[in-house]
């Protein structure tokens, strides 16, 4: 089953420049090939956005929500200085889906569970997904709701896990931040999949004892998507009145 997904947009990025910038600015390999699950950062390796990369005869593809493809497209002209890059609207949407793939479609690079993606000038009126069943059963976090414009430090979002982060590919903009992270630290905060009784806004703030330990986010089916501090994450939690709970 698949459906188109009207939240997205398909940016084009063509010129003779438009590999080496774009490789120099993101912190996925383009040299992987298939679809690329990337984010850009803040110069101190904070996330900014998060999105698709993919391969398109002579031009680059990038499939962001949409509504953070204007400051997108800013932030790479902000970069682009002197490269011959074009940056552009495809034209293109977005659809998503489960199950076999269909003819051009290729496959999600988080997880397996989360399908295929299409990209096309057609529509599709087949069934929905529950997208977000899938996002809290996996943990996969979702631009605007986990991941945080300059807040959300994306090895503690799960990226290396998800498949968003090459160690090995060379500078990019944030890169020696996430290179000290994965290689003289050790996390001690991150987004997990935990249990959850009753129900809490995106946001709320998780205590344990009374005291602060993290942030409850994406809800589904008694478990949620929480951002914890790990060390003080013990026992019944409460988010609000919804009591929380780490899955062991």
């Amino acid at each position: 089953m698949g459906v188109q997904t009207n939240d997205r947009m398909v940016l084009k990025i063509s010129g003779a420049d438009a590999k080496r910038f774009l490789q120099d600015l993101v912190t996925n390999n383009l040299d992987q090939g298939g679809l690329i699950y990337a984010a850009l950062l803040t110069p101190q390796g904070k996330y900014l956005f998060d999105f698709f990369i993919l391969k398109q005869n002579d031009t680059w593809l990038i499939d962001v929500k949409s509504d953070c493809a204007a400051a997108l497209a800013q932030r790479l002209t902000m970069y682009r200085l002197r490269a011959d890059v074009v940056i552009e609207d495809s034209g293109l949407s977005v659809q998503r889906g489960v199950g076999d793939l269909p003819d051009g479609a290729v496959t999600d690079p988080r997880h397996p569970a989360l399908g295929w993606r299409l990209y096309t000038l057609g529509i599709s009126d087949e069934p929905t997904v529950d997208w977000d069943a899938i996002r809290v059963e996996h943990c996969i976090p979702e631009t605007g709701i986990e991941l945080i414009a300059d807040n959300t430090y994306i090895l503690e979002a799960g990226f290396e896990r998800l498949n968003g982060i090459d160690f090995k590919k060379g500078c990019y903009v944030g890169q020696e931040i996430n290179a000290r992270m994965k290689h003289k630290t050790e996390l001690r905060k991150g987004l997990v999949t935990v249990a959850v009784d009753g129900h809490a806004n995106v946001g709320t703030q998780i205590l344990s004892g009374g005291k602060p330990v993290g942030t409850l986010f994406t809800q589904s089916g008694g478990k949620a998507i929480a951002y914890l501090r790990f060390d003080r994450a013990k026992g019944d939690m409460a988010a609000g009145d919804a009591t929380v709970r780490l899955i062991s």
